[in-house]
C-alpha cells in the first residue's frame, strides 16, 4: 500500500512540469491571437467600446503588462483555483465546467458501459467462431462501424428514431430518453474498434500452450475462456478504455452539438466561436489533466490485473 502511494505521489509530481508546459503554450496561443480580450468581453456585453472606456478595462485585465507578467499573474490566479471569468457569460469559469461537466461524465460512462458489454462478448465469440459464418457477420458489421462517420450516424439516428418513429427526442432533454441516442453515436465506433483488438488478442491467447493444455486435461471451453482467456486480454481492454475515456471525458464536441447535450465539448466549441478565451483555456488544462488522471489510473489498474506488471 505504502509502494502504491508512493508511486501515486511520484506521477503526481511529475505531472507539475507538464501542466504548466501545456498552459504555458495555451496562454501564448490566446496572446497571440488578433482580437482584444477587452473588446470582446465588452462587445459580448452589449456595451459601446470607446477608446477610453477600451483603455481602462484593458488596464484592469492586466493586459497593459508584459507578457510574461501576464502569464505569471494568471498562473498564480490558477493555482488557487481562479480559471478567470468567462466572457460570454460574466460567471468564472469553474462555475461554468462544474454546470457542463456533469452532462459529460453521465455521457462518457453510459457510452463506455454499452461499448463494454456489447465488444468483450462479441469479440469472444468471433474468435472461438474464427472463419465461420457468425464470425464473418461480427466482423462486416464492425467494417461498417467504423466506416460510418460520427455525424452522420447520429443524424441518421435522428431522422430514424426522431423525426420518422417519434421514439426519441430530437434534443437533449431531462430524462432517459435523451442520452439515448448520443450514447449509441459515440459507442457505434468504439464497439466496432474494441471487437476487433479484443478479437485479435483472444484468437492469440487460444493459440498458446496453456489453453492446449487445459482442452488436453478435459476442462470445458466455458472455464478456459472464462478464468484464463477473459483474465489474459484485460490489460487490452484497460488500454482502450482508458484511451477512450480520455477523449470522452473531454467532450466528443461534434455529437453534443448535433443532440444540443450541454457537456464539455459544447461548451468549447461554444467558447471557440464567441472568442472566449478564459474558457478556452480552461478546457485546455481541462483535457491535460483528465488524460493525466485517466492514464494514472490506468497505469494503475495494470499493477493491479498483471502481477508481472506488479513486479516491474
Amino acid at each position: 500500500m505504502r509502494n502504491i502511494a508512493k508511486y501515486i505521489l511520484k506521477r503526481i509530481l511529475g505531472t507539475i512540469p507538464l501542466l504548466i508546459i501545456v498552459s504555458f503554450i495555451s496562454f501564448s496561443l490566446m496572446n497571440l491571437s488578433s482580437s482584444d480580450p477587452a473588446e470582446i468581453m465588452l462587445s459580448s456585453q452589449g456595451t459601446v467600446v470607446t477608446p477610453e472606456l477600451l483603455e481602462s478595462v484593458r488596464s484592469d485585465m492586466g493586459l497593459d503588462k508584459p507578457f510574461l507578467t501576464q502569464y505569471i499573474n494568471w498562473l498564480k490566479s490558477v493555482s488557487h483555483g481562479d480559471l478567470g471569468t468567462s466572457y460570454s457569460s460574466g460567471r468564472s469559469v469553474i462555475t461554468e465546467l462544474r454546470e457542463y461537466l456533469p452532462y459529460t461524465i453521465v455521457l462518457a460512462a453510459s457510452s463506455m458501459i454499452l461499448t463494454l458489454i456489447v465488444s468483450i462478448p462479441l469479440g469472444i465469440i468471433s474468435a472461438v467462431k474464427k472463419d465461420k459464418f457468425i464470425d464473418h457477420l461480427i466482423r462486416g458489421l464492425t467494417f461498417i462501424g467504423n466506416s460510418i462517420p460520427g455525424f452522420l450516424l447520429a443524424l441518421i439516428l435522428l431522422l430514424i428514431f426522431s423525426l420518422k418513429f417519434k421514439l426519441l427526442p430530437i434534443l437533449s432533454e431531462s430524462g432517459f430518453k435523451s442520452i439515448i441516442l448520443p450514447t449509441i453515436t459515440l459507442s457505434v465506433a468504439m464497439t466496432s474498434k474494441y471487437i476487433r483488438q479484443i478479437r485479435a488478442v483472444v484468437i492469440e491467447e487460444l493459440e498458446k500452450g496453456y489453453v492446449k493444455g487445459s482442452r488436453s486435461r478435459g476442462i470445458k471451453e466455458g472455464v478456459i475462456l472464462y478464468k484464463n482467456v477473459l483474465k489474459n486480454i484485460m490489460i487490452t481492454v484497460i488500454t482502450l478504455t482508458g484511451l477512450s475515456m480520455g477523449s470522452l471525458m473531454g467532450g466528443t464536441a461534434i455529437v453534443e452539438s448535433i443532440f444540443v447535450w450541454p457537456g464539455i465539448g459544447n461548451l468549447a466549441l461554444s467558447a471557440i466561436a464567441n472568442r472566449d478565451y478564459p474558457i478556452i483555456q480552461g478546457y485546455v488544462l481541462w483535457m491535460a489533466v483528465i488524460f493525466i488522471v485517466i492514464n494514472l489510473i490506468t497505469d494503475l489498474l495494470y499493477k493491479i490485473v498483471d502481477p508481472r506488471v506488479r513486479e516491474v
